[in-house]
């Protein structure tokens, strides 16, 4: 196996240790735990600006940020969701807010859920292995908080948005290609996680349950974040708890195709809308990826819908533990039945034939080897 890691500017030059619940580690002691501080310290690459930080230029004015209601489409196009669902359930928000106001919302008037939940227990790690992006997680926030979730009768945002769901740990696991490739035609983009952001966050497309503006219609917490109904907490547009996210032209996430989803400012500090982007809410340009500079495609999280992901420009993956989005799963993303979270955890900084070992639900100790049987790496019983 071989893996490389690259160091953030401000990640120390001595010993790098990391936190599972309240217990502190370190990397020489448990090598394998090294890989889940790798996110702190950000394997991802490209994560530092081509250029120094310039002055920035807002363009959108957040009183009357255009709604995003409406824009679904069958095909790619740009401004619009291309999405692998035609029909919705009217899901989401109870009732709109009075941010909106007819085809635009004001973002500074919008109510978030309240409370200032910990989550100690929060791992992702993004490692280069065997020559692919390994990213493995339970989905919870790295050093960042959540609001209170199910939404409390006595939170203001119970008015608007009663979200029953509680935050859940949601284990996942897939490898993204370190150069991806254009698909033959862009793809539609499904209701679930659509790629994931350097703080462990899944991130969804623009649409809540009712194929409506997510961002705009849904009461979120201070991070813009909330759960679905199996759980997984995740982010829609942009959110202030993303390194990175308003920094000039800098690497804030994947998408499942494998390409960077990059900040909202350029290198020059203009925002970025609709009218720089193609019709998957991408651009090339000259990004740091992996290190080098590089002038390549990515996508870019604005502040305008559909915010992250069109459609996607590469072929995605299906990674192992990933889940339905705020309802049941799309056609087209059907799911294998998946390994056990101690499966994926057996063979994290591992490379496909290492031999491995977990405890099963049960208490029985299983050995066998790792293989990809739903897109990612697990351990596979040695009879199987």
């Amino acid at each position: 196996m071989k893996s490389s890691t690259v160091r953030r500017p401000y990640e120390p030059a001595s010993d790098v240790t990391t936190r599972q619940g309240n217990r502190a580690y370190s990397k020489v002691a448990f090598p394998v735990l090294f890989f889940v501080a790798a996110v702190l310290v950000s394997t991802a690459g490209g994560t530092n600006e081509c250029h120094a930080q310039s002055a920035q230029v807002n363009v959108l004015d957040p009183h009357n940020l255009p709604l995003g209601d409406g824009k679904v489409s069958t095909e790619p196009l740009r401004g619009y969701v291309y999405s692998c669902r035609s029909q919705f359930r009217g899901g989401g928000a109870q009732h709109s807010g009075g941010w909106i106001r007819g085809s635009t919302w004001d973002i500074t008037k919008k109510t978030s859920v309240q409370g200032d939940v910990m989550w100690p227990n929060a791992k992702f790690t993004i490692a280069i292995v065997d020559g692919e992006r390994r990213i493995v997680g339970n989905g919870l926030p790295i050093n960042q908080t959540t609001g209170t979730f199910p939404v409390q009768a006595s939170d203001p945002a119970y008015l608007i948005d009663r979200n029953p769901n509680r935050i859940e740990e949601q284990q996942f696991g897939f490898s993204l290609p370190l150069s991806p490739a254009f698909a033959p035609t862009p793809g539609c983009v499904p209701m679930g996680m659509i790629g994931i952001a350097l703080n462990g966050v899944a991130l969804f497309n623009a649409l809540d349950d009712a194929g409506r503006d997510a961002v705009a219609h849904e009461v979120q917490d201070h991070c813009s974040g909330h759960p679905q109904m199996t759980g997984e907490y995740h982010y829609h547009g942009p959110s202030s708890c993303v390194p990175g996210s308003t920094s000039n032209n800098i690497l804030i996430g994947y998408a499942l195709d494998g390409f960077g989803i990059y900040s909202m400012y350029d290198e020059h500090g203009k925002e970025l809308t609709n009218a720089d982007l193609d019709e998957c809410h991408g651009r090339v340009s000259r990004i740091l990826w992996d290190g080098k500079e590089t002038s390549m495609f990515h996508y870019v999280l604005t502040r305008e819908y559909p915010y992250a992901v069109g459609c996607f420009r590469g072929i995605p993956v299906r990674g192992q533990g990933q889940r339905g989005g705020d309802s049941i799963p799309d056609a087209g993303y059907k799911r294998a039945r998946q390994p056990p979270p101690e499966a994926i955890a057996a063979c994290a900084g591992l490379s496909s034939g290492s031999q491995c070992r977990f405890m099963s639900p049960r208490g029985d100790t299983v050995s066998g080897a790792c293989r990809s049987p739903a897109g990612g790496l697990a351990c596979v019983p040695e009879h199987q």
